[in-house]
């Protein structure tokens, strides 16, 4: 294992530590490193929160900031973070319109936030993601995971709750958001997670995982190796049979890398889901291509495709200022 540390236990406080230093404008930390949090709060706005184990970043923590998350709580590498430390992001937050927390659909993620939810003083809800369409359930969910989805979730909302709704107009929001976004990833290689120091899974020279989770979970099929036009139909294949009679008019498409893939491959891969997408009739009017919901250094990419009407299209627009996503500012 070769990896920039300086020892496993002091991975997570160490890397929050730069982050907070290296966007200390927007960024503060809460007391024991328990979230990341905005640095300057508004007053009578919805309270975003969201969290998971860490070695996906910049999910969560690089959201955190104008028109995005006001807080992120990262738990150990795939772990997922503790409910004190979601309660403690909510108490540090809420500023009197209440908290809406965008949960990931892993086990340990929604029963960790419900029971942060049953701590809570003040107003909470939550929205589950489950936008991968790879696998019913998985070894660290029942049903759907959530995956790079729950970008253009955090996003979308974040611009709403920054525009004033309210709590239950927040919630409704990413319900709906999370309904018309679909996505798939296959992985090239594993990823190592530094405390158990040798790789989550194997994979052959001529091989790949088709439908692989965030943390290296099994996806639908071990495949050969395929030139990157077939596998796009693949890809893009699935997400628009899953989204069925839904599938006209606008959308966004996210070509996510998961740590090991270069911008080269990862535009190359934009450029032919794309392709497969429109012949689908889907028209792409926003894009993301970068690492933005990654696995370590695992070797892959995910696409996402998200319907869009001209609200939602209008709230992915609107102003962001975050460690890891900028724009209009």
């Amino acid at each position: 294992m070769k990896k920039f540390i300086n020892t496993v236990d002091s991975l997570i406080r160490e890397s929050l530590d730069g982050l907070v230093a290296a966007h200390g404008d927007i960024l503060t930390l809460g007391a024991e490193h328990k979230f990341v949090r905005r640095k300057t709060l508004r007053p009578g706005k919805v309270a975003l929160i969201s969290g998971g184990g860490s070695g996906h970043e910049p999910l969560h923590a690089g959201f955190v900031g104008y028109g995005m998350l006001d807080a992120a709580c990262p738990g150990q590498v795939f772990t997922s973070p503790t409910p004190d430390q979601m309660a403690a992001a909510a108490e540090a937050t809420d500023t009197g319109a209440g908290v809406l927390y965008i949960v990931k659909n892993y086990e340990g993620d929604v029963m960790n936030f419900e029971m942060a939810a049953e701590l809570a003083i003040g107003q909470v809800a939550r929205v589950i993601i489950d936008d991968d369409v790879a696998v019913e359930t998985s070894t660290y969910s029942t049903g759907r995971r959530g995956v790079a989805g729950t970008l253009v979730v955090e996003k979308v909302v974040g611009a709403a709750a920054e525009q004033g709704r309210d709590l239950a107009a927040c919630r409704a929001l990413g319900e709906r958001v999370n309904q018309a976004t679909r996505s798939l990833g296959v992985a090239l290689t594993s990823c190592t997670v530094p405390a158990a120091g040798k790789p989550t899974f194997t994979l052959g020279e001529s091989e790949m995982e088709f439908g692989v989770g965030i943390h290296g979970e099994p996806g639908r099929r071990r495949v050969p190796m395929m030139a990157a036009r077939p596998l796009a139909e693949e890809m893009a294949g699935a997400i628009v049979k899953d989204l069925g009679a839904r599938v006209n008019g606008n959308g966004l498409l996210l070509v996510n890398g998961f740590g090991g893939t270069p911008a080269i491959e990862l535009y190359l891969m934009y450029e032919n889901l794309r392709s497969v997408l429109e012949r689908h009739g889907v028209k792409i009017v926003r894009s993301l291509v970068g690492n933005y919901v990654t696995s370590l250094e695992m070797a892959g990419c995910s696409a996402t495709l998200s319907l869009l009407d001209d609200e939602v299209a209008k709230l992915w627009d609107a102003p962001v200022h975050a460690a890891a996503l900028r724009w209009g500012m």
